[in-house]
């Protein structure tokens, strides 16, 4: 999933709000519903969030929008966001159908534990108005659709990257931070003593390989999982079960990440001055405890 720095996301919102205080009223084009895979979420983890567009009858959409979705603290206040473009391009819909998908969500490790709020909106460039929806309009077409509860992640499980990775980069406070890899490179997570499913997002937004790249996925001798990414596509998630008897006793788990191709950008394009190695970008890396 295409994920832009918390800067850029809120600037498309704030351009899709600047409208009046008091939008005009009109007929609902679409029925919004969002619902989470659990409503307790741990800082730092994911959810799954499943998206449900419901279009009214007699709407008719020609513009693609994009999904505004706005996380909320117990006062409303916007902490974070992940606005997006829905799989199925809003310009195709037609009336009557019913739109749903689902999006893994990685909560950030933001300083904030309690209620958090959900709201949803669409906005295109140029438009200042935002669609008109069915729902809880809390201001600006902002429809209130969700609840949940943001809580500290007590199982303290947190990922270390060690050797073979290059320095953060993006907006890590906002959850939008990376890692380059090189060819070979090492995660280290403290041992949950439970069996856990890994999650690992990976990409390669650089279009300067031209061909795909294998991943391989280690613990100990034992690989646990290959997959193939292609370079300028979207990320890809991997949801890896692990089980605890693999490394019972052990007091830290160290997975190792392996791809059979990398590039130096600067030896491939003469405007480029990257210099380092690279392989693929890891852009969340989370061991979940059952």
């Amino acid at each position: 999933m295409n994920r832009l720095p918390l800067p850029l996301l809120l600037l498309g919102a704030v351009l899709a709000s600047s409208c009046q205080a008091s939008d005009p009223a009109a007929p609902p084009m679409v029925t919004p519903t969002v619902t989470l895979s659990h409503q307790s979420v741990p800082l730092g983890t994911p959810v799954d969030m499943t998206y449900r567009f419901v279009v009214a009858k007699d709407a008719k959409f020609t513009t693609n929008y994009h999904v505004m979705v706005h996380f909320g603290d117990k006062d409303e206040q916007l902490i974070y966001t992940d606005d997006h473009e829905p799989p199925t391009p809003t310009s195709t819909w037609k009336p009557g159908q019913t739109i749903e998908y689902t999006r893994t969500f990685f909560a950030p490790m933001y300083p904030y534990i309690g209620a958090a709020t959900v709201e949803v909106g669409m906005y295109a460039a140029g438009e200042k108005l935002r669609v008109p929806m069915a729902g809880a309009d809390t201001g600006h077409r902002s429809y209130k659709v969700a609840t949940f509860q943001l809580r500290p992640n007590d199982d303290g499980v947190k990922t270390i990257f060690k050797d073979g990775f290059h320095s953060v980069e993006g907006a890590p406070a906002n959850g939008v931070g990376w890692h380059w890899m090189k060819k070979d490179a090492t995660l280290a997570v403290a041992n949950p003593n439970k069996d856990s499913v890994f999650y690992l997002e990976v990409d390669n937004p650089s279009r300067l390989l031209t061909s795909p790249q294998m991943v391989s996925i280690a613990v100990g001798s034992s690989t646990v999982d290959e997959f193939s990414i292609t370079p300028g596509d979207a990320p890809v998630l991997r949801r890896i079960p692990m089980s605890s008897e693999a490394w019972s006793g052990t007091e830290f788990i160290y997975i190792k990440m392996s791809v059979d191709k990398t590039f130096v950008p600067s030896q491939m394009s003469s405007s480029e001055r990257d210099v380092r190695e690279l392989g693929v970008r890891v852009l969340h890396a989370v061991l979940v405890p059952k």
